[in-house]
């Protein structure tokens, strides 16, 4: 085969490597526009894992690049005066010049025809001379220009400014995080030995502070002093450099642009490195990337049955471990650039949320890689909370006005669909007990609504009559007496989601028979084939006030620890908020401020006929995930609004207020939202959202996302789940109740066996 590499970087040079490798009759050529010994970075990491497949593929490439390399184990992290160390990490770096010279002889010894300083022509005409070409001219790469209808790139230019600079600075005991706090706003610095010499120091701030200190206007060799004043007493009396000679004044700051395209191939020409796809440089992948690829599709050419199949895998698999590194080097990058929130967190708290940031590194791995630095920072976030030394975050107290809960563990509202004419069953009492049972702080109802007319289904249960209130203090009654759970009851109303088939039948459909008229805060029907609700007038308003004061008069009555008012999820007080549903063009529409003019009066009268030593929630969506609708910014002022009537924390949650919705999934896909506010506003905040795991709660509380932790589905399938996952995490001081105490030794002792603490 006659192959082209259009790009000489480590993408172009190792996959020339890995095809000759497998076949040294391959006429491979790797083309650069560079001379041969030109480089534009400084250091590259490798991890022990990349390096490992690399041997693989070639021991003889991999022994001669880790023999120059530069090994560390910690991680360092100078903020506020204060440098904390974490170990266990197990990076690698070495010279971008020194790797590239290596790949080079590794692939003249191989066969490789190199040609340095050639100006690239149209892969056009590249491609009817070549059996293959392979695109690996990098970030600005000019094919993947000229084919850009077919490739479709994706490129998202982000915030952050960054400089790439080097120094002889000795860093070769960890890799360094350095934040500076200047009088223009906070800069930081990310730095790496790559060899004996030198270390790899990229500058990075805020487009806001870059404007400030006026780097626009700097030659390149301002910039580089200015940044050297900033970061002096870091670096022992040694210079910043820059090696980007063929960069002048601003240009040599960049910003980082996110690169992710639909199509990898085209006929016989096929993307690599940069050129496909980017990772963030704070988590170094971008070469491990280009490696395993090249790999990847050296491999697949040799094993399918044809060019097009080979490309087809290719561009499947290795699509899915790129978006997969994408994924935490955007959650890395968006930490970084909104870093300005973290940095008056206490040193343990800041450095723990740096190291989880890509959410790459768990709580508990980060206990494999060293057990007593996060052992002492849980000691120190216990320390913080009246908790006791040795137990994890999740298990530390946490008060709220007159309520304190034994741990952060919450139940979250989830619809039963059993009530009979809105009054809870014993299949209410049985459900909500177990959980209580099962260990969890704070125990949330469902959605209790406030009149026959705001429930969503038939089966929703209210707090509108005598028998209802009675219902509900049956299980209040007994949670107090059996448990140490507090109780919250979550009053809404549905708005013009109501009127619906319960959720196991056609949910959201409107009720076969029967149906209710609806309100709303305008006449929009939730989707198609729904009711139209009527726009609420003020008597309206008046009315609906008044059902919600007198559920809330009933909820003290039933003996709740904690009231939330739902405002979120599209149901009546979220129709308010969201403009996606609020199109008035009276006071309680358009802006913001108008939008909430209703909800806020709402939650005023319910906190003022609940009791001043009881807390009160409030729980809203702070995304609609729809143009023109709620965003997280706007979810930071409206969770300030509701705090300033009273709510003591806000349980942020997010979507189903549109059926145009395009919410983003994955792991604790809404805990973001939660950290803004709570770091934006310094807010109380609830974190819900696909967290099904104690690893995960601990890192949100840990990290200081939230101050409690939601889970849904995880207690519908196991209404013990805290209990279990104290028996897990060896906590001993999780209280059961008395009639388990048997079940609790014998699972603790399993629990041993199984981690061979004892032996029968």
């Amino acid at each position: 085969m006659k192959v082209l590499c259009l790009g000489g970087g480590p993408a172009g040079l190792y996959f020339a490597i890995s095809m000759k490798l497998r076949d040294a009759a391959h006429e491979v050529v790797v083309m650069e526009r560079n001379k041969a010994n030109d480089t534009f970075g400084w250091g590259v990491v490798l991890s022990d894992d990349a390096l490992g497949r690399m041997a693989k593929n070639d021991p003889v490439s991999t022994d001669a690049i880790r023999s120059q390399f530069a090994y560390w184990d910690d991680i360092a992290v100078v903020h506020n005066g204060l440098r904390t160390v974490s170990g266990g990490h197990g990076f690698a770096g070495i010279g971008r010049k020194a790797l590239l010279i290596l790949l080079q002889a590794r692939a003249r010894e191989l066969g490789v025809d190199l040609r340095f300083e050639t100006e690239f022509k149209s892969a056009e005409e590249y491609r009817r001379e070549f059996d293959l070409v392979v695109a690996t001219d990098g970030l600005n790469s000019l094919v993947r220009r000229e084919y850009a209808d077919v490739f479709q790139p994706d490129i998202d230019l982000r915030k952050c400014k960054f400089v790439w600079l080097g120094t002889h600075a000795k860093f070769d005991d960890a890799f360094t995080f350095i934040f500076e706090k200047t009088e223009y706003g906070w800069v930081w610095a990310h730095v790496y030995q790559f060899d004996k010499d030198t270390a790899t120091f990229i500058v990075e701030c805020s487009a806001d502070t870059w404007e400030l200190w006026g780097f626009e206007a700097m030659s390149k060799e301002e910039t580089v002093e200015t940044c050297r004043k900033i970061f002096e007493r870091h670096l022992g009396g040694h210079d910043l450099m820059s090696n980007a000679a063929h960069l002048r004044g601003s240009a040599v700051w960049m910003q980082f642009p996110r690169v992710i395209c639909a199509q990898w191939y085209h006929e016989n020409v096929v993307l690599m490195g940069d050129a496909t796809a980017t990772s963030h440089f704070s988590i170094g992948s971008g070469t491990r990337l280009a490696f395993d690829s090249a790999i990847a599709l050296a491999e697949y050419l040799h094993s399918e049955p044809s060019m097009q199949a080979a490309f087809e895998r290719y561009q499947s698999e290795r699509r899915v471990e790129v978006l997969r590194l994408q994924s935490a080097a955007r959650n890395s990058l968006e930490w970084f650039e909104e870093v300005e929130r973290y940095l008056d967190m206490p040193a343990p708290q800041f450095a723990y949320s740096l190291l989880t940031r890509s959410q790459r590194i768990s709580h508990e791995n980060l206990r494999m890689r060293d057990p007593a630095w996060l052992r002492s920072a849980e000691d120190w976030f216990a320390a913080q909370h009246g908790g006791k030394p040795g137990r994890a975050p999740m298990f530390t107290p946490f008060q709220l006005r007159g309520m304190t809960l034994d741990n952060r563990i919450v139940v979250s509202p989830m619809a039963q669909y059993r009530a009979v004419e809105g009054t809870p069953t014993d299949w209410h009492f049985v459900h909500y007990a177990e959980r209580a049972k099962g260990g969890a702080g704070l125990v949330y109802t469902e959605m209790t609504c406030v009149t026959a007319n705001a429930r969503i289904t038939p089966g929703c249960p209210g707090l509108y009559s005598e028998k209802h209130m009675l219902g509900w203090k049956r299980i209040v009654d007994f949670i107090h007496a059996e448990t140490q759970a507090k109780v919250c009851c979550q009053i809404g109303h549905a708005g013009r989601k109501g009127s619906t088939q319960v959720g196991w039948a056609d949910a959201d459909a409107p009720l076969v028979s029967g149906n209710w008229p609806l309100l709303s805060a305008s006449a929009i029907p939730w989707q198609t084939g729904n009711q139209v609700p009527k726009a609420m007038d003020r008597d309206d308003m008046d009315t609906v006030l008044r059902h919600f004061i007198k559920a809330t008069e009933m909820a003290e009555a039933a003996g709740f620890d904690m009231i939330e008012l739902h405002a979120a999820h599209g149901y009546l007080i979220s129709s308010f908020i969201s403009p996606l549903s609020n199109v008035r063009d009276d006071e309680y529409g358009g802006s913001l401020e108008n939008r909430m003019r209703y909800p806020l009066e709402v939650f005023r009268e319910m906190r003022r006929y609940w009791p001043g030593q009881k807390p009160m929630a409030v729980r809203i969506s702070a995304n609609d995930w729809a143009e023109g609708g709620v965003t997280p910014a706007e979810a930071v002022l409206i969770a300030q609004m509701f705090a300033a009537e009273g709510a003591d924390i806000i349980d942020v949650s997010a979507g189903q207020t549109s059926t145009e919705a395009k919410p983003v999934y994955g792991r604790m896909f809404q805990t973001p939202f939660s950290d803004r506010i709570k770091n934006e506003a310094g807010l109380a905040t609830m974190a819900v959202g696909n967290i099904t795991e104690a690893d995960q709660v601990n890192q949100i509380l840990l990290a200081g996302r939230a101050d409690l932790v939601c889970l849904a589905r995880a207690h519908l399938a196991d209404p013990y789940w805290t209990l279990h996952q104290s028996v897990a995490l060896g906590d001993t001081a999780t209280a059961w109740p008395k009639p388990y105490y048997a079940g609790r030794d014998q699972a603790q002792r399993l629990a041993q066996k199984s981690e061979g603490v004892i032996r029968v």
